[in-house]
């Protein structure tokens, strides 16, 4: 069984993500060109979505954290990718903490 260390790092790295992503949400609703950022908008929501539900199975030691776990590398992996191609600083620091969110889970769902 995975120890609570990892556990613990997985959840912090999901509500960063998730925080990061929300902020990058926000921001990007304020910006001049929203119609270039619309992909960028939905996937921060998403992958915020997805990190807070991740960290609450986790905590709650889901019998399904695995696939959902997997899922959330799925949409960091996506929501990076899309944040990658704005030059806001607020994209580029949710792409690294999306990164980091997804090389963080990976990891622990090889340990499962």
């Amino acid at each position: 069984m995975i120890n609570e260390l990892k556990y613990k790092e997985c959840i912090e790295a999901c509500l960063q993500c998730m925080n990061a992503c929300n902020v990058c949400y926000v921001s990007c609703l304020k910006e001049y060109e929203l119609a270039m950022l619309r992909d960028c908008i939905a996937l921060d929501r998403e992958c915020a979505d997805i990190c807070a539900f991740a960290a609450q199975a986790m905590s709650r030691n889901s019998p399904f954290v695995k696939e959902i776990c997997e899922l959330c590398i799925q949409a960091c992996l996506a929501c990076a990718e899309e944040c990658e191609k704005h030059d806001h600083d607020h994209c580029r620091q949710c792409a690294e903490a999306c990164r980091r969110c997804a090389d963080v889970c990976r990891e622990m769902v090889g340990q499962l």
